[in-house]
């Protein structure tokens, strides 16, 4: 129980960052999720990036799975595993 518990506290949750013109230039961060099943092979569904953009020229897009998504997806079995999407602006 030991080795689990030190695999699940000390991995990393997945980020991925990708910056559009000159990054965000401002601190205004709007978020929602991605809805997948079977640990992502199933997409069910996915939030709108243009909608989050904007009319936005420079921003910064963060793909994560955080910590409660995470824990979600442990719980479910894999079977449902959300990630979250935020723009800042």
């Amino acid at each position: 129980m030991f080795f689990v518990a030190i695999c699940f506290t000390m991995s990393s949750c997945y980020t991925y960052t990708v910056s559009v013109g000159k990054g965000a230039q401002g601190e205004k961060v709007v978020s929602a999720k991605n809805h997948y099943l079977i640990d992502g092979l199933a997409a069910v569904g996915t939030a709108d990036a243009k909608k989050l953009i904007g009319d936005a020229k420079d921003y910064d897009i963060t793909i994560s799975h955080s910590f409660v998504d995470g824990l979600i997806a442990f719980l479910t079995g894999g079977i449902y595993t959300p990630t979250t999407v935020s723009v800042k602006k």
